[in-house]
């Protein structure tokens, strides 16, 4: 059974940047993809982008060119590292394997 949390979300202004972090429990972790999604107020959740288990990324949407998914090699740990911050980024983080979500981490933009 998989079991993600995630961190380091917080209240940035815009232009700064942010890591984001989610923590993998279970055996399998080389073998996941991992996917980052994110859900602001009044809208559906969307994702952001993944990481596949040979370390490709993709992403979509305005995060691109701004977001950067990876991987620390010594920890069970995939990482969101957000860039060039913007008002509309402001959302609840969230990561996903499989079935399995963490609670989320709140991400504001604001100056």
């Amino acid at each position: 059974q998989v079991q993600l949390e995630e961190s380091g979300g917080g209240l940035v202004q815009p232009g700064g940047s942010l890591r984001l972090a989610c923590t993998i429990s279970g055996d399998i972790f080389p073998s996941l993809l991992v996917n980052w999604y994110r859900q602001a107020p009044g809208k559906q959740r969307e994702l952001v982008g993944s990481l596949t288990k040979t370390g490709s990324t993709m992403y979509t949407g305005s995060g691109k060119g701004r977001f950067r998914i990876f991987r620390d090699a010594a920890k069970p740990t995939v990482y969101l590292q957000m860039t060039a911050l913007k008002f509309e980024d402001t959302a609840e983080y969230y990561c996903n394997v499989g079935d399995a979500w963490g609670l989320g981490t709140q991400v504001i933009v604001s100056s």
